[in-house]
């Protein structure tokens, strides 16, 4: 009986966490196909933090859906994009993209909280919306205003000023829409992330 042999270059993955695998079955997309890009792109490294997070759009009478899972490993932030292709036969078709980073080339994690009658809040007792930007200079958005002076009188033309941003990726998560527990992975994501970004090697807690 012959022995199946190897091919060259080729090392069998790791299986993804049963956290991982179980999130991305509950988000619900072609859970057979994301799980397979995603330990595709992890590469059988170690999975210190993960993101999973599911939004459906309409478009017209079209309904799409679109899955994005973050992962940390030590040393790179694994990115990948599930979506609803649109083809020409109208046959079903999905489209699964990668990509990885180096934790070094990460230049930014930014998380914005929205927050109703914060005169009263208190942790663990409002709804929240948050927004997870993340920036590793894929993309750059230059955002101009007109330059201005010291002089409140002066009318003179003094041209534009601006400020570049990386704006590579943006999640927003609604503890109305997607609920608290979501919310908070996304803030416990987002501090894995930030506490890795510009040093070493993180390692899971």
């Amino acid at each position: 009986m012959r022995r199946a042999t190897q091919q060259p270059g080729h090392e069998p993955g790791r299986a993804l966490p049963a956290d991982l695998t179980e999130a991305i079955t509950r988000a619900g997309y072609y859970p057979s196909l994301v799980v397979d890009v995603v330990e595709s792109a992890i590469a059988g490294d170690e999975v210190v933090s993960h993101l999973v997070h599911q939004e459906t759009t309409f478009d017209s009478d079209t309904v799409r859906r679109h899955v994005t899972v973050l992962v940390v490993t030590p040393d790179r932030l694994v990115i990948a994009h599930a979506d609803d292709h649109a083809d020409p036969d109208e046959k079903l078709m999905a489209t699964a993209t990668t990509e990885t980073v180096p934790l070094t080339a990460v230049r930014g994690v930014m998380l914005t909280h929205v927050v109703a009658e914060p005169d009263t809040f208190a942790p663990g007792t409002h709804g929240r919306d948050i927004t997870l930007t993340l920036g590793w200079g894929a993309v750059s958005r230059l955002d101009m205003i007109p330059a201005q002076c010291g002089d409140p009188d002066c009318t003179a033309d003094h041209g534009f000023e601006g400020t570049i941003a990386s704006d590579d990726i943006s999640l927003r998560v609604s503890s109305a829409a997607d609920g608290e527990d979501a919310v908070g992975r996304a803030m416990a994501f987002s501090r894995v992330l930030s506490s890795s970004i510009g040093g070493g090697r993180v390692r899971k807690h």
